[in-house]
């Protein structure tokens, strides 16, 4: 049932982490209007995975949702097989078409966490890109200038600096583009770093005699390093499905720079919650304690309150207390004198000789036995003698006790 969105509703949309709404007087007359419109948001499956990131614009997707509009959720599966350069010091790696289709089969699981999937659209944009002929891409090609797909930030940075820029990547906003023709998107909504993309869109509808698609962009998130954008494909992100101590414990790995963009972004708090922790950490209390509150939060959105105060507990226990975790990993392994490497590689926790070396020399091994004090184990060529119940520890994270 289609509702009719209040003016302050709609302020909310168009200002609540968003960054640019174009055209924004067009916004404020459609999503006022009463009328259903087809908004759309695109994700290429360059990991099996989606991440808090995608999750930012996928929770504003639902509020969207919620009034009535249908979404439209697509999965890049073909376009993820040229790469988007958006926001890339050098071309991104392409996908073949079974990498592309093996990490879209978990999407629609994912989605659904935030979507009534029910009444969304969820499309692969293979279904209509993969059609298209060699005259038909000139003919596509033949809507922009070299120089308006050049003069994009990525691709000048790129020249400036000497670093190639590839025929294939051209074409990457062009078929982004014509995913919009191709569902008749009223509105197009995702990151900053899509802009672009989103733009070429526009333009691309208007050279076709369409209306063009309106915009809205939203705040990039960090990754876990607080400095590059969360990205599957760099490895620093927070999976909407992983496990609920996963979550907690790298929530709490955050820098504390982030920690007030977190709660903006990823959390449901209110504009004075925001402004209460915004006091908090300027009031100088410890960063850990508001972190807590973060990883919490964060955690309860996906798995529930209760499993919320579970990780707190589990992590105040495991890294504050220093305890060990109440759930850990098990193998069997004969008794004995093992070197430590070899005693690493047989119970799976590096995945090679030098791996576990390195973990050594770098201090990130210990040794706990069922009875006594914790050993950190230093030297690659120590000699430890297995017993059963006793705990091997690797990193500050994983955790395996010998049966």
């Amino acid at each position: 049932m289609m509702k009719k969105a209040s003016p302050d509703s709609v302020h909310k949309i168009l200002t609540r982490n968003a960054v640019n709404a174009i055209d924004r007087a067009s916004l404020e007359r459609k999503l006022t209007s009463g009328k259903k419109l087809r908004i759309k948001l695109g994700c290429d499956p360059t990991r099996p995975d989606l991440h808090l990131g995608h999750a930012v614009v996928l929770r504003r997707l639902r509020a969207l949702q919620d009034l009535g509009h249908t979404v439209v959720f697509i999965i890049g599966d073909f376009t993820a097989r040229i790469g988007d350069p958006s926001g890339r010091a050098n071309a991104k790696k392409s996908l073949t078409a079974k990498e592309a289709a093996r990490n879209s089969k978990t999407y629609f699981d994912q989605v659904a966490k935030f979507l009534d999937v029910k009444k969304a659209e969820i499309r692969k944009n293979s279904q209509w890109l993969s059609k298209l002929s060699a005259e038909e891409i000139i003919r596509l090609a033949g809507q922009f200038t070299a120089a308006r797909i050049l003069e994009r930030d990525d691709f000048a940075k790129r020249l400036k600096a000497g670093t190639e820029v590839w025929l294939h990547e051209l074409l990457y906003p062009i078929f982004q583009g014509y995913d919009s023709v191709a569902v008749k998107a009223d509105i197009e909504i995702g990151g900053t770093d899509q802009l672009f993309n989103f733009l070429a869109a526009r333009h691309l509808m208007e050279k076709l005699g369409m209306p063009p698609q309106d915009i809205i962009t939203f705040e990039i998130l960090p990754g876990l390093d607080g400095k590059e954008k969360m990205s599957k494909s760099l490895d620093n992100y927070i999976g909407v499905t992983e496990s609920q101590d996963s979550m907690f414990g790298k929530a709490m790995s955050l820098p504390d720079s982030s920690i007030l963009l977190y709660f903006k972004l990823t959390t449901d708090r209110n504009d004075a919650e925001i402004q209460a922790i915004k006091k908090r950490l300027k009031s100088g209390e410890n960063p850990r304690d508001i972190k807590l509150d973060l990883a919490q939060d964060i955690v309860s959105l996906y798995h529930g309150a209760v499993a919320g105060e579970k990780s707190r507990a589990e992590f105040i226990k495991v890294f504050s207390k220093k305890e060990l975790p109440s759930a850990i990993l098990q193998k069997e392994l004969r008794p004995g004198s093992y070197e430590i490497v070899a005693l690493l590689m047989a119970l799976g926790m590096a995945p090679s000789k030098s791996e576990a070396r390195r973990l050594v020399e770098q201090g990130a091994v210990e040794i706990i036995p069922k009875q006594g004090l914790a050993e950190k184990i230093r030297d690659s060529k120590q000699i430890v003698s297995v017993t059963a119940k006793m705990v091997v520890r690797v990193g500050k994270t994983r955790f395996m006790r010998i049966k």
